[in-house]
């Protein structure tokens, strides 16, 4: 008699079935429906293969395509796979190497051959052309447990050098597995080694559902001094329409790419000769000062005081903070000596002492917390700075101002006693949730990044750290759904848990913008002490906070958020004069001189040329407000004001447009 176990259903219901049973096999005994529309299992809490046989009594829950997360990972998933085989029957000298799922789609990273040189965008129709026929040759998905002996012979013989090395590097012993459509041996089988899960077919993917996007390259596991590889992406979908109306997303995202704008609106430049790092322009740095000037008043009204650091410390310090040891691959280091003047001889000697760029300004926030003896009395003690931080990030990962090397952060740490750190938690949720709401913000959400595998500190520190941020979300009322509360395991910072902010922008991204941290570490390291009441000395807590994280980043997703049509108290240009007829000149100049002495930021443009070339051209730059001015305005005392996105104007006298104006250019903050 065939040994029966128990499966558990999510209604509470159980069933009795043979051993080597499927969570495809319970969908059919359910219904021929649920059999048709369930595509992976979830077994006691693990996502799984639907044909996967049960091990032994567990709770099931089947997944079907409207368990939509969990449906589109898969699916990614699948698409990848697919990419991997239909290249290599193209390009079958090309070896494979790794291509997981992405938050959109999918890529894989292959090594072609010499002859094949690297893959471009002109390959990718026939790719997908052969991604399609493979979707509907409705190939099985076969998974398989190897020895990693086994695994390391097949990819040898393969000839898949760079599979066999990662093989080789897994531990001995452990059973791995691959996923092969067909049988192990026949002309047309493709093998990859995967953890899975994976769909039951190919053809359970939607063959007009993806589609690939673009080339770029790739380091072998992400080692500049490894092999370059061709990695290809993809976007994959669950059907056509998500894929349509993905790429119209992907469409509007492309008008609202701040590196595009910020070239028509004149804001900043990069180039080679300062790798990641920004040359603003006037109109630009306009942008910058008015968030400065914002972040500062909401500091000061948070009881912040602002301090300035070196940009240069000694690599000691870096390493008793710990970040010489953890950070030091991303740091940019110099040495502390005159550098050889002549031609011969080495630039540096081998006596220099190192000194480093800082990458964040915490333990010079921590040396000057450390000047003086401070009392429990004076806590918390909150130092803010406009910090520039210099990261040693990797050329091909830059892009404009969202991931750049040079970058300034509206940074604070807020030094407090154990008592005081879930109050002062709270509080700063109340001040991000003001200024994201104030720049245009109303959708986000906190999430609770926990305790990493490689950390410092005691888990009964972490322990309190974490339960500590959690608490403060509870009393700020924001541990919610409406603020998209959860909790990401293991990926917190190696000193301390944090809270994040996501902000969704107008066409549905997220950022993951402002961040606050419950560190017990750093004070330990840099013997940071105050005096409490019992006369003792006691380590603080030391909460690294920011809001905008990086002025440079957060004002790419400011762009890109209103698509250049910045509010009015933030766009560089808020008002051009713009003449009709030559005659009109002395009266434009004489508007521009009342707006300007009302503090607004006003051009004219007195040109030769027709209006309507000018309010396209004013348009295109994003002006918020034309003020057209001919004969009849000059002699009546009135502007004709075009608004931007609007199709009318309309004619009112000067003083109404100052008050109007000036009103309307007020920040969110200092509004009546």
């Amino acid at each position: 008699m065939s040994e029966m176990i128990r499966i558990t259903l999510p209604d509470g219901t159980a069933r009795e079935v043979e051993r080597g049973t499927t969570p495809a096999d319970v969908a059919a005994a359910i219904g021929p429906r649920l059999a048709k529309a369930a595509i992976a299992a979830r077994v006691d809490g693990e996502v799984r293969d639907i044909t996967r046989p049960f091990e032994g009594d567990a709770q099931l829950a089947l997944i079907t395509s409207r368990d939509e997360a969990e449906a589109l990972e898969l699916a990614r998933h699948d698409y990848a796979h697919v990419l991997a085989e239909a290249v290599q029957q193209l390009w079958p000298d090309t070896q494979i190497t790794f291509g997981p799922a992405t938050d959109d789609g999918f890529y894989y990273d292959f090594a072609p051959s010499a002859e094949r040189g690297p893959f471009t965008e002109e390959d990718l129709p026939v790719i997908e052309e052969r991604m399609r026929a493979i979707i509907a040759a409705d190939k099985p998905l076969i998974r398989e447990e190897w020895d990693r002996d086994r695994l390391i012979a097949w990819f040898q013989e393969q000839g898949e050098s760079f599979k066999a090395e990662w093989a080789a590097e897994l531990p001995e012993g452990e059973p791995l597995t691959v996923y092969h459509s067909g049988p192990i041996g026949a002309e047309d089988t493709w093998l990859d080694l995967c953890r899975g899960p994976h769909l039951a077919s190919t053809g359970k993917l939607d063959p007009q559902a993806f589609a690939l996007t673009r080339v770029s390259g790739a380091y072998w596991r992400g080692d500049q001094s490894n092999a370059m590889l061709s990695r290809i992406y993809g976007t994959g979908w669950l059907n056509r329409k998500q894929l349509a109306q993905h790429m119209e997303r992907l469409e509007e995202a492309a008008k609202r790419d701040h590196r595009k704008l910020g070239r028509e609106m004149d804001l900043f430049h990069l180039q080679e000769e300062a790798h990641g790092s920004v040359f603003w322009h006037p109109n630009g740095y306009k942008i910058w000062r008015e968030l400065e000037s914002y972040m500062r008043r909401a500091m000061d009204g948070g009881g912040y005081q602002e301090i300035k650091t070196p940009q240069v410390m000694d690599a000691r310090q870096w390493e008793q903070s710990g970040h010489w040891g953890k950070y030091r691959e991303n740091m940019f280091v110099i040495p502390d000596e005159v550098p050889n003047s002549t031609d011969d001889g080495a630039l540096v000697s081998d006596d220099a002492q190192w000194m480093a760029l800082k990458p964040m300004n915490c333990p010079a926030h921590v040396l000057v917390f450390k000047q003086g003896i401070t009392s429990y009395r004076d806590l918390p003690i909150r130092l803010g700075e406009m910090g520039c931080c210099h990261r040693n990030e990797p050329h091909g990962a830059l892009h404009g101002l969202m991931r750049v090397r040079q970058f300034t952060q509206d940074d604070a740490h807020i030094f407090c006693t154990e008592a005081q750190v879930v109050a002062e938690v709270r509080k700063f949720c109340e001040l991000a949730d003001r200024v994201y709401r104030e720049l245009g913000f109303e959708g986000y959400s906190i999430k609770l990044a926990t305790r990493p595998e490689q950390r410092f500190g005691s888990d009964a520190d972490w322990d309190k750290a974490e339960e500590e941020l959690r608490n403060a979300v509870r009393e700020a009322g924001m541990a919610t759904d409406d603020y998209g509360w959860e909790e990401l395991e293991g990926e917190g910072a190696f000193y301390a848990p944090k809270l994040e902010w996501h902000l969704t922008d107008a066409i549905g991204r997220t950022w993951q913008v402002g961040t606050i941290q419950s560190d017990r570490v750093l004070p330990e390291r840099l013997d940071a002490t105050y005096v409490g009441e019992d006369g003792n000395k006691h380590r603080p807590v030391m909460l690294h906070r920011a809001i905008f994280g990086s002025y440079e980043r957060f004002i790419g997703i400011l762009i890109e958020h209103y698509a250049g049509k910045l509010p009015l108290w933030l766009a560089p240009v808020q008002a051009v004069v713009a003449t009709i007829v030559s005659d009109a000149d002395d009266y434009a100049g004489e508007v521009m001189k009342r707006l300007r002495d009302a503090g607004l930021r006003v051009e004219r443009d007195l040109r030769n040329e027709k209006i309507n070339y000018k309010v396209r051209e004013h348009s295109l730059a994003k002006v918020p407000h034309l003020l057209v001015v001919g004969k009849r305005e000059a002699e009546e005392g009135t502007v004709a004001i075009r608004t931007l996105g609007e199709k009318d104007q309309r004619v009112i006298s000067l003083e109404e447009a100052v008050e109007m104006l000036t009103e309307g250019a007020a920040a969110p903050d200092q509004r009546n």
